[in-house]
């Protein structure tokens, strides 16, 4: 497994596209309502990159995804496609994931969103995939392996009575979407690859309010819970520092 370890110059370039995709969540948030499609978050998140930051949408045409951003509402867990047909209804809770590319890097990151009056127990498990993700960052540093990251984030959500989506996972990003290393986010403390200073990757995970398993629509892309419970999903892109660990999505209203 080859990893890339950014210079300090290639990692300005990553803070600013991480920036701007922090930038679009910030944006779009007093849009997610009820009574909007995600089709229309689409475009307003589409135009805010094209036409304001001047950067690049990176879901649009990637391996064919037809859209700008991921829209993931309820029990889907992720890639969600923007819809006309999908409208936002008092309850529901949803995932946008936004990629923006700038001058050739990528920034990475997603957000839950809850709409309108949200019951208690989906607002939980978009709080405690929150602190999953939280606590996993927290141990990010040199010397730290990625089993470690996995293994926080596995056992802070069993604690809470969740499971862990396995077949979708945190990745290396750069000046492509997804290179090595992959972080999956179950395992156990000691093992996988060492982290160095210059590291540069996604973590993101995925809890399920019932069981792990997973269907694939017959779209190609949107994956579901089987079981048809609720799904939660943060995500932030990281770089690893010679004494721990930069946020390069953080939002203003968050503290690292």
């Amino acid at each position: 497994m080859a990893v890339d370890l950014k210079t300090a110059d290639e990692i300005k370039k990553m803070r600013v596209a991480g920036r701007l995709a922090a930038e679009v969540l910030e944006m779009i948030e007093p849009y997610v309502v009820v009574g909007i499609s995600t089709e229309e978050l689409n475009q307003i998140c589409h135009d805010y990159m094209v036409d304001v930051q001047k950067s690049i949408p990176a879901p649009l045409n990637y391996h064919g995804f037809p859209k700008s951003i991921c829209t993931s509402v309820n029990q889907v867990i992720c890639h969600g496609i923007p819809s006309e047909k999908k409208v936002l209804k008092n309850g529901d809770i949803v995932n946008l994931d936004i990629t923006v590319i700038k001058d050739g890097y990528f920034g990475d990151t997603s957000k839950m969103f809850g709409v309108g009056d949200v019951p208690f127990h989906a607002q939980r498990l978009m709080e405690t995939t929150q602190i999953a993700l939280f606590k996993a960052i927290e141990i990010v540093k040199p010397g730290t392996r990625l089993g470690d990251i996995g293994h926080v984030i596995q056992q802070y959500a069993e604690s809470n009575h969740y499971s862990v989506v396995r077949e979708y996972c945190g990745h290396g990003i750069g000046t492509e979407f997804h290179t090595d290393p992959q972080i999956l986010h179950f395992g156990r403390p000691d093992t996988g690859m060492v982290l160095k200073e210059g590291m540069t990757f996604t973590i993101e995970p995925m809890l399920n309010a019932g069981k792990p398993h997973t269907k694939l629509r017959k779209d190609g892309w949107t994956v579901e819970t089987r079981d048809g419970r609720l799904s939660a999903q943060w995500e932030h892109t990281l770089a690893v520092t010679a004494d721990g660990v930069e946020v390069l999505t953080a939002r203003n209203e968050e503290n690292f």
